[in-house]
């Protein structure tokens, strides 16, 4: 082109030598960016931290909190956490009490690492996929894990909530090449301000997931043999409207699902965490344990105000 156009010769080659430069510059600081975010590494006191996936993007681990006395040889009640972040953030630090005070009570409780966009520039999809991992996981290595594979349950809040409501409702959205034979459906589900309705009527994030809605909504799959859930939602959340939580409870138990709601008057959306509401935060813990104990996976009266009373 060069000889055939020699005016165009340096003008052409600038801009090109210019783009090349800015393109490699451009891959270079994404890749130093990557780079950065991939460093970030959550450590939590006193947890068994257990690689459950190798994704392209980062190795993902379950923060795993064992009660006392804990043997291999257990067949104990588990429950895995998903944090919320709006599929976006988030850290698994944010279940580490609720962890912390299951496992007090003789369960195996942990709490997952998950891809978000913020660090791993992904999808809900890839969230999704990622929850269904973990369940997998923690059941395939239920006889190392001391975890009873029929009393494994999926809890998590807002977005966390989604993912932990997702593993056991949508049918797709798998892991390419994981073993399905294996399932993700949790026994129980215990979701703080859930966003599991992803649909055009009073659900989260539509515009994100448009005409995909149906794919990964969990409200949109709700079938038959769904497990127990409870659910609690501040009144005043402005992301989830008390009518979709309504709507989500009539129709598991329409299929003869157990599904239980624990409305908060006036408390907006994430009032469960303890650094928003510390009355609201031991009232929900308490009403989990109450949910698991009706259920026979844990016994005696809840010990909530005692656990954290000694923090």
């Amino acid at each position: 082109m060069a000889r055939d156009h020699p005016a165009m010769s340096f003008p052409f080659h600038t801009s090109v030598r210019a783009c090349l430069c800015a393109c490699l510059l451009g891959a270079l600081s994404l890749n130093a960016a990557e780079k950065k975010l991939k460093l970030q590494s959550f450590d939590l006191e006193g947890a068994e931290k257990l690689q459950y996936k190798e994704t392209p993007q980062d190795k993902l681990h379950l923060h795993v909190f064992k009660p006392k006395g804990w043997k291999a040889s257990d067949s104990r009640p588990g429950i895995v956490f998903f944090f919320g972040g709006g599929w976006n953030g988030g850290s698994p630090t944010q279940f580490e009490s609720h962890c912390r005070y299951l496992a007090s009570r003789g369960m195996v409780a942990m709490t997952a690492e998950y891809r978000v966009a913020s660090r791993h520039r992904t999808t809900p999809y890839d969230c999704v996929a990622d929850g269904k991992s973990a369940i997998r996981w923690v059941r395939s290595h239920a006889d190392e894990l001391g975890v009873d594979p029929e009393r494994l349950a999926a809890g998590g809040g807002s977005a966390g909530g989604h993912v932990a409501t997702a593993t056991s409702t949508v049918p797709g959205l798998n892991e390419e090449g994981e073993d399905t034979s294996v399932s993700s459906v949790a026994n129980a589900l215990v979701l703080f301000n859930p966003v599991y309705d992803n649909g055009p009527d009073g659900g989260w994030a539509h515009s994100r997931v448009k005409n995909r809605y149906k794919e990964i909504s969990p409200a949109h799959n709700i079938r038959k043999g769904m497990p127990p859930a409870v659910v609690f939602l501040g009144t005043a959340d402005p992301l989830i409207p008390v009518s979709t939580a309504k709507r989500f409870q009539k129709k598991m138990k329409d299929v003869g699902s157990r599904s239980e709601l624990f409305l908060y008057e006036g408390q907006p959306h994430g009032f469960f965490n303890a650094g928003k509401s510390y009355e609201s935060f031991i009232n929900t813990v308490t009403e989990s344990d109450k949910f698991l104990t009706s259920l026979g996976w844990l016994k005696g009266k809840p010990k909530v105000n005692q656990f954290f009373k000694k923090k």
